[in-house]
């Protein structure tokens, strides 16, 4: 592992595949038994696959974990000039699932990961089987936070995100309710991939990427995601949502449940949007029951 990085949190071995007549490298764990059911799992901004280290520990002995870093993310490459839009992310993580052989999976889905997420299941529905949603959205929504819709101006969100680190740095203590548990290391293993302007680019490009209206070129691709929900009214889902996210309030949360009334549906009072920071002892075997 690099200097400064907390292995210890993150007892996991890197795999790569590579894009791009194999200039670009694509990230990836894939821990558990080779043979049992896949849980894949899709991060957010400004998140990776660390995220999601508590979860991955609590089911590999018998699920076979998953987990991308998205391209400009994580352990993933950081291509300055990219197509770091919603159908690139899709693409590249179906072509990760085909590569892998996958057949039939479950996803757990977080932040951007959920219209990603989603993205795969819609162009795949025989093989999705069950669906574990934490605090996220996979359809259009006329609201967005103030201190995100400023970060999409020209300039500014160059400076605030990548310049000042205003997105990933932040939400250390805006994305969590119980602040005490962002220890030294914890914070490390989060910031470890975006320590400078360079490897900031996809945290703004992610941002620039949220369509709010018909003229932006993901809003298509988006309403196509939303679309696909209706493939999944049968599938058991979870949702698992921290009730103190203010970007991902509750609103997102009842139209899920709107759209999937029979989700079995655990809220975290006590939670915010970095939900497996403030409640993944809660939250883990509750996914690990579920998938069972």
């Amino acid at each position: 592992m690099p200097e400064g990085f907390p292995e210890h949190l993150y007892p996991f071995r890197s795999n790569y595949i590579h894009f791009g007549e194999g200039a670009l490298r694509y990230h990836y764990l894939d821990e558990g038994p080779r043979d049992a059911h896949p849980v894949v799992m899709f991060h957010g901004n400004p998140t990776w696959s660390f995220y999601y280290r508590n979860v991955i520990v609590g089911l590999r002995d018998k699920c076979r974990c998953i987990v991308p870093d998205h391209m400009g993310c994580g352990f993933s490459d950081k291509p300055q000039d990219y197509p770091y839009i919603l159908k690139q992310h899709i693409d590249n993580a179906e072509s990760l699932l085909n590569e892998l052989g996958i057949k039939e999976m479950s996803l757990i889905v977080h932040d951007w990961g959920g219209a990603i997420g989603m993205g795969v299941a819609a162009r795949n529905p025989r093989r999705i089987r069950k669906l574990v949603i934490l605090n996220t959205a996979a359809f259009a929504s006329s609201r967005i936070p103030f201190r995100i819709n400023i970060c999409k101006i020209p300039v500014f969100g160059d400076i605030a995100i990548r310049g000042l680190n205003g997105f990933a740095g932040a939400a250390i203590y805006m994305a969590v309710n119980h602040r005490e548990r962002m220890t030294r290391d914890i914070v490390a293993g989060l910031l470890y991939p975006y320590r400078s302007w360079y490897e900031r680019v996809a945290n703004l490009r992610f941002v620039q990427d949220i369509p709010m209206s018909p003229e932006h070129p993901t809003w298509q691709t988006l309403q196509n995601v939303e679309a696909g929900l209706q493939h999944f009214k049968s599938n058991p889902m979870l949702i698992c949502w921290g009730m103190k996210d203010w970007c991902f309030n509750e609103s997102f949360l009842e139209t899920w449940i709107a759209k999937f009334p029979e989700a079995q549906v655990e809220r975290y009072e006590d939670a915010g949007h970095y939900v497996l920071e403030d409640a993944h002892e809660r939250i883990v075997p509750k996914i690990r029951e579920f998938l069972k």
